[in-house]
């Protein structure tokens, strides 16, 4: 069965959902039509990241600060088409989502270089210490979000495109096979009780339907809480306190502020893992 083009909307940030994600929508025919790669579309995406971290290292100039925030929206309008387009195309692929994540880094790590170089001329060269834990604190915080996020699609909807690859299994062959693979693992690590939870799930013989209309009712909620951790979310930070000529707090912020909101975010998963009914109730 063919999956929608558009993710799901109940889990969605605002922002996506009502800019960004229709202005993917609007793009996406286009590139198509013209016979684009969603892997295209990924390296487009990171060239205005790229473009968007020089922005910022001049972030003192006003203008500098504005064009390198409407960069980085261009980032979020070709990282929301590009995976619209390979559901519509039916061209996902371990490769693509390899290439995908890998775009959104160096866009993130850009913007951290060009503003860690501006403020260690001004601040001294313990920035940088400062810029590589946020950056850390950074990866964990994504790895996270989006694993819940891939567990709702699969387990909610029914989206196989977003499985996890089998981690009790060597990968396949290929280069992009072992990094899903490792990605996988490490996201595994950091979801605390998610995979023993989603095991116990897949293991019961409920009816899919009534388990997934279950599990959409309980989960949808949270997982919208968890767009704190989004890009989207990081993007408006480094704007608003590099606009402030702040730009220093934005990584006390994502190191302090948003990994305390991961460990509450956590936290509260469990509870829901725990109360969560695995089977369907006795009529």
């Amino acid at each position: 069965m063919t999956e929608p083009v558009r993710r799901a909307a109940e889990i969605e940030a605002p922002s996506n959902l009502y800019i960004i994600h229709p202005l993917s929508a609007w793009l996406v025919p286009y590139l198509a039509r013209a016979g684009i790669s969603p892997n295209q579309v990924s390296l487009a995406g990171m060239g205005c990241g790229i473009a968007a971290g020089i922005a910022y290292h001049f972030y003192p100039h006003t203008l500098c600060v504005l064009l390198g925030f409407a960069l980085m929206f261009a980032w979020h309008v070709l990282d929301g088409a590009d995976g619209q387009l390979a559901r519509l195309t039916q061209t996902f692929s371990e490769l693509g989502k390899i290439i995908d994540g890998i775009c959104d880094y160096v866009t993130f790590t850009a913007v951290y270089i060009g503003l860690a170089a501006t403020c260690a001329s001004q601040h001294g060269n313990l920035v940088w210490a400062l810029v590589a834990l946020s950056g850390l604190c950074h990866a964990i915080q994504s790895a996270a979000y989006e694993l819940q996020r891939q567990y709702y699609n699969v387990y909610g909807l029914g989206r196989k495109s977003s499985a996890l690859p089998d981690i009790a299994t060597p990968p396949p062959p290929g280069l992009a096979a072992l990094l899903h693979h490792i990605y996988a693992r490490a996201q595994l690590l950091i979801g605390g009780d998610a995979a023993a939870f989603h095991a116990r799930l897949a293991a019961q013989p409920d009816p899919s339907d009534a388990r997934r209309a279950r599990y959409c009712a309980v989960f949808a909620p949270v997982i919208r809480r968890w767009a704190i951790l989004s890009a989207n979310t990081r993007t408006l930070a480094i704007f608003l306190f590099t606009l402030a000529g702040a730009p220093l707090l934005y990584f006390f912020f994502e190191t302090i502020v948003l990994s305390a909101a991961l460990i509450a975010l956590l936290a509260d998963q469990r509870q829901r893992y725990r109360s969560f009914p695995l089977s369907a109730p006795q009529a």
